[in-house]
């Protein structure tokens, strides 16, 4: 029987309540299709800080090493806001564990179903039939680890504060190329996005996209647009897009308006991709909800698992090629969610819901 090898990361906030739930349903999928867990649990974030003195201590990476793959929860929350930058868990744990493991991929797919549209701030008649895109994210480059980076003391007495924003040749066609098999997989279509009029950085991404599509890709439909103006169309319409394709901080930008438009936070997977194959030959990947720690219902048991459980079904994918068992446990959420729409036994389009009844009703149907 084949051995599924990760690392479990529940973090902080509803983290560790909403991963057992996925555990859950692991567990059921493998004896349905076959193969076997093995996964050890670390902390993360503020709860090591907590235990240990800093958000990704060495014996979490010592975990992370000999796994295949991270299943992540989330971390941060108010107990740990009052350290340094450097130092609270967003930052500490999530650039670190990025770089450690070049994860530089980031897809995030927004799903509202059709039963759903009614949790959308869009009007209804805008996505009648809901929402289906992904977003592509670069994840390690940009303005996030460009260097220098700085806050120094002027002549004058003034502080002043340097960001730099940094992009290679390589680094641009590796994540487009995750954008070309994205979209092979869909609908054929790439919107790449950058600020071209204003950037160097945006106008070297444009040429590198262009190029690299035109050579690798000539059947995918690519197109081209501002990141403003992507920002309004994204409210506007977003079907229209099929892959949007961006760089680190746009794409941070445009992802979470994606989340916000797809109408419950408790619902939206994400991957983040490595750049080095595992031991069985797939990407090396982290895999976690879009949405955060929730500390303000942490430990009620109502955050929606579901997040959680997709991010599951997403590393099931792509780190270990059990596609039938990924779109095993998709279905099963869909059908558990949009039953319950219908049936009114399920209250969503909020991001609460009794946390181990929907998990029960995911296993059930799985």
């Amino acid at each position: 029987m084949k051995t599924l090898k990760f690392a479990v990361l529940p973090g902080d906030g509803i983290g560790p309540e909403v991963m057992d739930v996925a555990i859950d349903i692991l567990q059921a999928a493998g004896q349905r299709f076959g193969f076997a867990l093995e996964y050890e649990t670390a902390d993360i974030g503020g709860i090591a800080i907590d235990h240990h003195g800093e958000a990704f201590p060495e014996s979490t990476k010592a975990v992370c090493d000999t796994a295949d793959a991270i299943l992540f929860g989330s971390v941060g929350g108010p107990k740990w806001e009052s350290l340094p930058p450097k130092e609270q868990p967003e930052r500490a744990a999530l650039l670190p564990i990025r770089k450690a493991y070049s994860l530089y991929a980031n897809v995030r797919p927004g799903l509202l179903y059709g039963e759903l549209t009614d949790a959308s701030p869009l009007k209804t008649e805008r996505i009648p039939e809901g929402i289906d895109i992904v977003c592509i994210r670069e994840l390690t480059g940009g303005i996030y680890f460009g260097q220098p980076k700085a806050t120094t003391t002027l002549e004058n007495g003034e502080s002043q504060a340097v960001d730099t924003m940094v992009y290679k040749t390589s680094e641009i066609e590796r994540i487009a190329q995750v954008a070309i098999d994205t979209a092979r997989s869909r609908g054929g279509r790439v919107c790449s996005v950058d600020k071209a009029n204003v950037l160097e950085t945006s106008v070297l991404w444009r040429k590198v996209v262009t190029e690299y599509f035109a050579k690798h890709a000539p059947e995918i439909e690519l197109s081209h647009m501002y990141v403003d103006n992507a920002a309004m169309q994204l409210a506007r319409d977003p079907n229209q897009f099929d892959v949007l394709f961006t760089e680190n901080m746009f794409g941070d930008i445009l992802s979470d308006e994606m989340g916000v438009i797809c109408g419950s936070l408790g619902m939206l997977a994400s991957a983040s991709l490595g750049a080095t194959n595992n031991q069985l030959g797939h990407p090396y990947g982290l895999y976690e909800p879009s949405g955060g720690t929730a500390p303000d219902i942490a430990g009620l048991g109502i955050a929606n698992p579901c997040a959680q459980i997709l991010s599951a079904a997403l590393m099931l994918r792509y780190s270990f090629g059990e596609e039938e068992a990924a779109q095993a446990i998709e279905k099963a959420v869909r059908d558990t969610v949009t039953g319950g729409v219908r049936t009114g036994d399920i209250a969503f389009g909020l991001d609460t819901v009794d946390t181990k009844t929907m998990g029960a009703a995911v296993l059930r149907s799985l």
